[in-house]
Order: C-alpha cells, then sequence, then structure tokens
C-alpha cells in the first residue's frame, strides 16, 4: 500500500507539472486546457495529435521505462510546434518542464504545417528504431529478466569465472523497482571515477531522492534449498537503495528455520550432510608440497582455470591451491612431484575476526571488519568450523541480551528498519526498552560451493527476502579469461569462448543440462526484427 501510494503522488506531481507547462499547448491543439493535467491521457493526446502509437501512453509512469518514454514525448510535442533542432531536443531531455514552459507561455506558440512535419519525420526514422529498441530492451531487463556476469569464483566449478546468466525475476515474485528514475541497464555506478576501485565516489546511475518503498508482487514459487539465487549484498555501503546494492550469486543452503553448521569444511543442514546435487561441484582450498615445479598451464589444459599461489622455498615449491573438486584434488595428489597434500581446514574454536586498517596503516583500529570477519563477531567460529546457527523466520520471537544481540543487530536495525540502542547493558527498540523482538520477513543462508574462497552469508550474515533478485535460468555467454584474479599467480591463457557452456539451464540440479539455443534465437529474432515486421505491417495495411 505504502508503495501504491508513494507511486500516485509522483504521478500526480508529474501531471502537475506537465499540465502547468503545456495547457496553452493543449488548447492550440484544439482540447480543453485540463486535459493537460490529466495523467496518462495527456500523453495519449500527445501521441495521438504526433502520429504516434497511442497505446505507448501506457508506458508513461512505468519506473525505468517512464522517464525515457516521457521524454520522448515531450519531444514529440516540442517538434509539433517547431522546436526541432538538436539543441531543443537536449533542453527537453535535461530541462523538460522548464524548455515547455518557455514555449507554452511564449509568443503566440505555432503548430507545424503538414509540410513541415512530414519532412521532419523523414529525417527521424533511425533514431526512432533505436529509441524503440532501448525501450524494449529496457522493458525486458527491468521487469522480465537482467543479466548477471561471475567475475569472481565463489561458484567454481558450478558457475565459472565469466559466465554471464539471464536471471527470472518473476519465480520468486517480482520486486518493484525502487529508484524509478534511472539509467538503463546499468546496476549502481555509471563509470569508474575518483580512487580506482572505490565505488563510493563514482556517479550513481540512479536518482536517490527519487524513491519508492519496497513491494514485491508475489510469485509462482518459492526459494528452495540448494537453489541457486541471485540477491543483493546486503551490507552494501555505498547504496542505500536494495535493489541498487551489487549483485550476488550464491547457493541457498538454508530456508527459514534451518539450523545449519559447518564442520571441519562440510555443510550440516537441521544435523544431516547436505544433498549434493548433480550439477553442483564443491571445492575446498588445498596446500599442496612438491619436490619440482608442477606444469600449472598443463593441469589448466586438464581442468580448467585453477587459482593458485606459488611460492618456492629450499624444500621445494608450495602451492596453495584456492578450491579444488574432490576428483582434481585426487588426480593431483597423484602427480609423481608432489610429496604432500593437505586441505586447508581452520582450527576448530578459533574465531574469525578482522580488524580496520587506520588512515595510515601503520597499526590496526580498534574497528572490526564486519565484512571480513565470521557472523556473528562474538562467536568462536571461523568459515571451516561455523554454528550451530538457527536461520530467522518471519514471526520468530528472539530474545535479545548483550549475547544474541550481535545476531540480530543488522536485521533489527538495517534490514527492518528499527532505531536500536544498546546503552547502559540494556537493549531498546524504537525507544522502548525490550529483551525480545518478533521476526518481520525471512531470512536465507547463501552459501558459495567453492567453499573456501566465497565471501558468503558466513561473512556477512543471513540474506532478507526482500533482497532476493531471482533465480538464474541460464548461462548465454561464457568467456574464459575476462577476469583476472588478483589472488593468483597464474592466470587463464588468454580469452576464449566457452561454447559447449553456452544457453545452458543454470537452475536445474542436473548434471547434464538443457539447451535453451531456441530462447536466444527467438529473442533476437523479436529485438531486431520488430522494425522489419512492423513495416511489412505497415505496407499491406497501406496497400489495403
Amino acid at each position: 500500500m505504502d508503495y501504491i501510494i508513494t507511486y500516485t503522488i509522483y504521478v500526480l506531481i508529474i501531471s502537475v507539472l506537465m499540465g502547468l507547462t503545456t495547457w496553452k499547448l493543449f488548447k492550440k491543439m484544439g482540447y480543453s486546457p485540463l486535459l493537460s493535467f490529466v495523467p496518462f491521457y495527456n500523453y495519449f493526446i500527445v501521441l495521438k495529435e504526433t502520429k504516434h502509437p497511442k497505446w505507448w501512453a501506457i508506458l508513461s509512469y512505468l519506473p525505468i521505462v517512464g522517464p525515457i518514454m516521457m521524454s520522448a514525448f515531450h519531444i514529440f510535442l516540442m517538434k509539433k510546434f517547431g522546436k526541432r533542432s538538436a539543441l531543443d531536443g537536449l533542453l527537453t531531455v535535461i530541462l523538460p518542464f522548464i524548455f515547455m514552459a518557455t514555449v507554452n507561455y511564449g509568443k503566440d506558440p505555432q503548430i507545424e504545417t503538414e509540410e513541415e512535419e512530414e519532412e521532419g519525420k523523414k529525417k527521424e526514422t533511425f533514431v526512432g528504431s533505436v529509441t524503440f529498441a532501448v525501450v524494449f530492451a529496457t522493458i525486458i531487463h527491468a521487469f522480465i529478466t537482467q543479466p548477471f556476469g561471475i567475475p569472481t569464483g565463489s561458484m567454481e566449478r558450478t558457475l565459472l569465472v565469466g559466465d554471464f546468466l539471464f536471471v527470472n525475476k518473476w519465480a520468486y515474485g517480482y520486486r518493484m523497482p525502487m529508484r524509478p528514475v534511472a539509467l538503463p541497464f546499468l546496476q549502481g555506478t555509471i563509470f569508474d571515477s575518483g580512487q580506482k576501485g572505490n565505488p563510493k565516489d563514482d556517479p550513481k546511475s540512479y536518482v536517490d531522492a527519487v524513491k519508492l518503498p519496497y513491494l514485491r508482487i508475489p510469485g509462482y514459487d518459492e526459494v528452495e534449498r540448494y537453489d541457486i539465487v541471485v540477491f543483493n549484498y546486503p551490507q552494501d555501503s555505498v547504496h542505500t537503495a536494495i535493489d541498487r546494492k551489487d549483485p550476488y550469486v550464491k547457493r541457498c543452503v538454508g530456508i527459514p528455520g534451518d539450523v545449519i553448521e559447518f564442520r571441519a569444511g562440510r555443510l550440516f543442514v537441521n544435523n544431516a550432510p547436505e544433498k549434493i546435487l548433480g550439477d553442483e561441484q564443491q571445492q575446498h582450498g588445498y596446500l599442496v608440497k612438491a619436490s619440482s615445479q608442477l606444469d600449472i598451464p598443463q593441469l589448466y589444459k586438464a581442468y580448467g582455470f585453477l587459482p593458485v599461489q606459488e611460492n618456492q622455498t629450499n624444500e621445494g615449491f608450495v602451492y596453495a591451491f584456492q578450491g579444488l573438486t574432490d576428483q582434481t584434488a585426487k588426480d593431483i595428489k597423484a602427480l609423481p612431484e608432489v610429496t604432500d597434500m593437505q586441505e586447508m581446514i581452520e582450527e576448530k574454536g578459533e574465531g574469525a575476526v578482522r580488524f580496520k586498517l587506520n588512515a595510515d596503516k601503520t597499526a590496526y583500529t580498534k574497528n572490526i571488519d564486519t565484512t571480513q570477519s565470521i557472523y556473528p563477531v562474538n562467536k568462536p567460529w571461523n568459515q571451516d568450523w561455523y554454528g550451530p546457527l538457527r536461520i530467522p523466520k518471519k514471526g520468530d520471537v528472539v530474545k535479545l541480551d548483550q549475547e544474541t544481540l550481535p545476531m540480530y543487530k543488522w536485521i533489527i536495525s538495517e534490514y527492518e528498519h528499527n532505531k536500536l540502542e544498546n546503552k547502559g547493558g540494556k537493549i531498546y527498540v524504537n525507544g522502548q526498552e525490550t529483551n525480545q523482538y518478533t521476526i518481520k520477513q525471512n531470512y536465507y543462508m547463501m552459501i558459495g560451493d567453492n567453499r573456501d574462497a566465497s565471501l558468503d552469508a558466513r561473512f556477512f550474515g543471513v540474506v532478507p527476502e526482500e533482497n532476493i533478485v531471482g533465480r538464474p535460468m541460464f548461462t548465454w555467454m561464457s568467456v574464459e579469461g575476462l577476469f583476472a584474479d588478483a589472488n593468483s599467480t597464474y592466470q587463464a591463457p588468454g580469452k576464449k569462448i566457452r561454447w559447449d557452456r553456452m544457453f545452458k539451464a543454470t537452475n536445474t540440479g542436473e548434471a547434464n543440462k538443457t539447451s535453451y539455443w531456441w530462447v536466444a534465437v527467438l529473442i533476437l529474432v523479436l529485438f531486431f526484427g520488430w522494425d522489419f515486421f512492423a513495416n511489412l505491417f505497415k505496407k499491406k495495411k497501406e496497400e489495403d
């Protein structure tokens, strides 16, 4: 309801601005000036008078798409009154209601003659085609499916670095856009400016001041245990809008109410070993000692890219493999040069807590780096010995004290938007002292298949339902060597397309995945063939 009310307010504000800056123009076109204030119908009239498809008016106020379409409609209206120059178009897009007001309140604005209109339209065919293609792609991207790339190896070998996925936004329920005024196709920032790799000083791709509350349209499926899920990184400190936070992809190993635990790097769900799906290839870190240098490029040919740190010692070579499957580890152990091989497992009872460096980087401050520390920070847990942890479920009443507060602090204050205070050993929620709290939404445990090289829920904590984007459908492109691994001594040998992975289903759990090449062909035909078919039907209609 809050979303609809806020959305309606924005629509009314825009409609009032439209009316105040164009009422004389509507009168000139033969309509009542009051119609310039009517949402949707005002743009319907503009499209009718400028001889464009009238159904486009439906797109006027859609999030993300709406601002693009409104800019196009404003340009149509200005051209109707002879404002056809490039500067006129630029001013209409950048300062729409100001520029339209100057025309509206200017000296006797005149409608173009039919000859002038036809001459102008002959020059606009290409621009119109490009505009429609952008709008069509934006609608698909914003409201149906969205492409995501895999830049890191947290899901190797299930999902590879350089895989590009199409994500179904409707499976778990479509989350309405929360920043409706934004550049299409961009997630959070436009480009990397200022300090390299620091997104805090980069220009944002959306207008943060225009915001809508969280709303999810019910989906046809629920997040199930062991689904691969795309979600927004919960602790992104750069972007306050949930739908603009960095997208992550992990496996959901725990649903609301589950109890998860890692024992020596192996996962247990509800006190039972996790279920391994047919397409899942778990990996663990290994320390390998060799009497002579291993032929890493040859291993790449056999197994694909294996991130590894190589060090030479007096006794030979030491290799820290970021992640190996059980079979790959067995094969490497059998190499004649290998003298010893051990899985890297942290000691039980040693809490993984990291601290931030101070400004001069000469000593540690007392501030805990929560993004690199195991969640919650007051437990003696690490990524190999973790839990047991019960995943919060909507309606759970949890106990609040100094021991449990680190577990629920972020949930109460950030995800469920309450004022949380811890003063004098007492806990206050929204100004009221309390020793319990009722969970308002469901939470999930998202873990990478590459268990020792994954920044996942063991670090940033449980993922709220509102952060879930959708379920990956298939890999539409896969390029080896596209992203470099800064933590590896060796890199993938050049860039090459992995043709065998393209258009394969992602989330079936089957070892032999289905190819969806026909979907790709259909999308390409629709995207590039729309103008051809539209012109064909138009020509036939004219002949008739």
